[in-house]
């Protein structure tokens, strides 16, 4: 048995909004350096459960334990203070880019790393310039955000979470908000990060994404893990009828 440490260790996370029960009781753990890709029909709770591993929503019972440290224990979350200090080590990326309409590209990587971090201007504005460069967008440094392509957000809400450094990837459905021809530009920038080793957690539609860079693919419906594992394995031979009727459902879209 491995004695490494979970990046990510749930237990019994449990999650309502009134009388819906969105999460009902979730084990889980993420290993360091692991790609956990979640999928599931619209509505089985996958963004709620990614969120909960941040602390932008709060679960009623269960423990989520990130990076060494206890986000929520018994549906109790760290004080303000703390959770701020913890999620600056786990980023976050949204279906929306929630870029700043009023600064430069440059200059919305480069805020989170001055404020939180303590670098002065020019370190920040080196360091966003290395990330603009990682995510292909090294010409679009003094642009304003309204000119980019979807795409071209996204990719910059992906280097604002990496000038934080964090040591966890969330990835909320980040190319559900896209034209279809621009999908592939954000979905190469994530299979580079994963190259590299980061840890993530992708909730997605994008099977062939789940399929070719997924370490272990997570099955989620009605609140619950239906089946999880290796793609070659999920996607070939699933082992729930809810798994199968879901992948026969997604993979023959035309």
């Amino acid at each position: 048995m491995s004695s490494v440490t979970p990046m990510v260790r749930i237990r019994g996370l449990r999650k309502s909004f009134g009388d819906h029960v969105v999460l009902k009781g979730i084990d889980f753990d993420v290993q360091p350096s692991q790609v956990i890709v979640v999928i599931g029909p619209s509505g089985s709770g996958k963004s709620t459960f990614l969120r909960c591993c941040n602390g932008l929503e709060q679960p009623e019972g269960g423990s989520v334990e990130i990076c060494g440290r206890m986000l929520v224990l018994d549906g109790r979350m760290l004080p303000d203070q703390e959770l701020d200090t913890l999620r600056e080590e786990v980023g976050m990326v949204f279906q929306s880019f929630n870029l700043f309409p009023h600064l430069t590209v440059l200059h919305n990587i480069a805020l989170g790393p001055r404020k939180l971090r303590g670098l002065s201007r020019a370190e920040a504005d080196v360091e966003a310039r290395v990330l603009l460069d990682k995510v292909g967008l090294a010409h679009k440094a003094d642009a304003m955000p309204a000119s980019l392509s979807g795409g071209q957000k996204q990719r910059v809400a992906i280097a604002r979470a990496l000038a934080m450094k964090p040591r966890v990837m969330l990835f909320d459905e980040p190319t559900s908000a896209l034209d279809p021809e621009l999908v592939g530009e954000v979905l190469q920038v994530m299979k580079m990060l994963a190259s590299e080793g980061m840890t993530m957690m992708v909730v997605t539609h994008e099977m062939d994404f789940a399929r070719e860079v997924g370490d272990v693919v997570v099955v989620m419906d009605e609140g619950a893990i239906v089946e999880a594992g290796p793609p070659e394995i999920l996607f070939t031979n699933p082992s729930q009828d809810r798994t199968r009727a879901f992948l026969q459902a997604v993979l023959t879209r035309t």
